[in-house]
C-alpha cells in the first residue's frame, strides 16, 4: 500500500494515508515522498473528501470486545456511499492498463525477483516502472511509474479485500508471469495447498496465448512439483523453465559465482555478494523474465552483478568487535532455512550463526508450521526465539534443538541473552516480516556497551 501511494503521488494525485504502527523503511519513504500519514483509522478523517479511498486488505468488519468497530473509518465510507476500491484493483485501471506487466508470483522470494528483474530492464535501458514489496537499494524506492512500457510488480497470492477475496495478482494481468515458487503459507485464509495452486492457475488463465494468438509467457521453476501441478492443469502461454536440469534456463557453479546456461548453452555469468542457492533460483527467473523483452541473458547476468538486494534481505546492519548484525525477513520455516544455509555456505568451518526470530506472520501465530521450526533453524549454532503473543508454546515446539534455543516472551530479555552468547567472529541474523521492535539496533547498541 505504500508504493500505491508512491505512485498516485508520482501520476499527479494529493493522497494521504492511514495505518496503525507504519515502521521504517516505508514510514521514512512516504514521508520523504509529501505523503501523509495518519495514525489511525479514525471516522474523522471522511473530513479529508478524498475523490476515492484505497482501501488495503488489513481493513475489515471487524468489531473489538466493547462492540465498536475496529475500522471506523470502513464503516463511515459504507454508511455514507462514498467511491472505494482496492489496491490492486486501483492499479490495474490506473497504472497498468496498456503496460508490459511483468508479475513475480511465488511463496518466496517475490521482492527480491521482482527488484533484481526490474535492475536489469534498468540497466538494458528500458525505463521500467515497478512495483515492490520493499525498497530496492538499486532505487532507494519501492515504486515508481517508469517511462518504458514494462512495469513490473511483486504478485501476491494473499487476499485482495475484506470486500474481494482473489489473490491480488489476479487483477494484473501479466504479458510475462514469473512462478518462482509455491508451498503452503497463508494458513488464515487458505484451507491447504491446493488452495493456494487454484489461485496460482487463476493467474496462468489471465496470461496472453503464445504464437499467433498472442505474446504471453509464462516462467515457472522446474524444481516445484506444486507449480507441475498448476501447468497441468492449463497454460495457453509459451512456456519457460528454469531451475531443474532439463529447464530452459539452469546454472552451474556455486551461488555467489556462475554460469548461465540457456537450453544447454552458456549464455552469461553472474558474480555478485548474494548468498543462497534461492538466489540463484531468483536470478535465473530474473534473466529469463527479461528475455521475454528481449534483454540478452549475458547482458542480463553482466547487471546483476551490481544488484545491491533489497531492505531487509540480509541486510547488514553493522558490526561490533567482531560481531556482525544482519536483518532479514525470512518468516516461513523454508525461508529461515535457506537463509541461513546461503550464509553458512560462506563461513570457514568454526565461525558461528546465531538466528534470531519471532514467529510473527499470521501462519505462524496459528502454530501451523511449528513443527517445521527445529528443521527450519538447524544451520544456526544458536536460536533465539521471541514468543510473544503466540497462541502455542513455542518452548514445546523448540524443545528438539535442547540447548541451542533459548525461548523469551519479552524483547529486552532476548536482546540481554544474545549479547551475552555473542562472541567474535559470530554473525547475528535477526528474521522478522515485521518490526521486531527494533532488535538489530538494539544489539548493536547492547554490543557496544558489552
Amino acid at each position: 500500500m505504500g508504493g500505491l501511494a508512491a505512485l498516485a503521488r508520482e501520476a499527479g494525485h494529493t493522497v494521504t494515508g492511514c495505518d496503525a504502527g507504519v515502521y521504517p523503511p516505508m514510514s521514512d519513504q512516504l514521508r520523504a515522498l509529501g505523503i501523509d500519514l495518519i495514525e489511525g483509522f479514525g471516522a474523522d478523517q471522511l473530513a479529508l473528501q478524498p475523490d476515492l479511498y484505497v482501501v488495503g486488505n488489513v481493513v475489515s468488519r471487524a468489531h473489538l470486545a466493547d462492540g465498536s468497530a475496529k475500522f471506523p473509518l470502513m464503516e463511515a465510507i459504507l454508511d455514507a456511499g462514498l467511491p472505494y476500491t482496492s489496491g490492486p484493483q486501483w492499479l490495474a485501471e490506473h497504472i497498468l492498463q496498456g503496460r508490459h506487466v511483468v508479475a513475480i508470483a511465488g511463496t518466496h522470494g517475490k521482492t527480491t525477483t521482482t527488484a533484481m528483474t526490474t535492475w536489469i530492464l534498468e540497466q538494458a535501458g528500458l525505463q521500467p516502472g515497478f512495483l515492490v514489496g520493499g525498497v530496492p537499494l538499486n532505487f532507494g524506492v519501492s515504486a515508481r511509474l517508469g517511462q518504458g512500457r514494462a512495469f513490473v510488480i511483486e504478485a501476491d497470492e494473499y487476499d485482495t479485500a475484506f470486500f474481494d477475496k482473489r489473490s491480488k495478482f489476479v487483477h494484473y494481468r501479466p504479458r510475462t508471469a514469473v512462478l518462482n515458487n509455491l508451498e503452503f503459507d497463508h494458513a488464515d485464509i487458505f484451507d491447504d495447498l491446493a488452495a493456494i495452486e487454484r489461485q496460482f492457475h487463476h493467474l496462468v488463465r489471465t496470461v496472453p496465448g503464445a504464437g499467433a494468438h498472442g505474446s504471453g509467457r509464462v516462467i515457472a521453476n522446474g524444481l516445484e512439483e506444486s507449480l507441475t501441478r498448476v501447468l497441468h492443469a492449463g497454460c495457453w502461454s509459451e512456456l519457460r523453465s528454469f531451475g531443474s536440469a532439463v529447464s530452459d534456463f539452469t546454472a552451474d557453479g556455486p551461488a555467489d559465482d556462475f554460469d548461465v546456461l540457456h537450453q544447454g548453452r552458456m549464455a552469461g555469468h553472474v558474480r555478485w555478494n548474494l548468498t543462497g542457492i534461492h538466489n540463484q533460483l531468483n536470478a535465473l527467473a530474473a534473466i529469463a523474465a527479461a528475455d521475454h523483452l528481449a534483454v540478452d541473458p549475458k547482458q542480463a547476468a553482466q547487471a546483476l552483478a551490481s544488484f545491491e538486494n533489497v531492505k531487509r534481505r540480509m541486510e547488514q546492519r553493522g558490526s561490533v568487535a567482531g560481531v556482525t548484525v544482519y536483518d532479514d525477513f525470512a518468516h516461513h520455516p523454508t525461508a529461515i532455512r535457506t537463509t541461513l544455509d546461503g550464509l553458512r555456505r560462506t563461513l570457514p568451518a568454526g565461525q558461528r550463526i546465531l538466528a534470531v526470530f519471532e514467529p510473527r506472520s499470521n501462519t505462524m501465530k496459528l502454530g501451523t508450521m511449528k513443527a517445521l521450526l527445529p528443521w527450519s533453524l538447524e544451520r544456526a549454532d544458536l536460536s533465539f526465539c521471541h514468543s510473544a503473543g503466540l497462541g502455542w508454546d513455542a518452548a514445546a515446539a523448540l524443545a528438539p534443538m535442547g540447548s541451542k534455543v533459548q525461548v523469551f516472551d519479552q524483547l529486552d530479555a532476548l536482546v540481554t541473552a544474545v549479547t551475552q552468547a555473542a562472541r567474535s567472529g559470530d554473525q547475528i541474523v535477526c528474521m522478522s516480516n515485521g518490526s521486531f521492535g527494533g532488535v538489530p539496533a538494539k544489539l548493536l547498541q547492547a554490543l557496544q556497551n558489552k
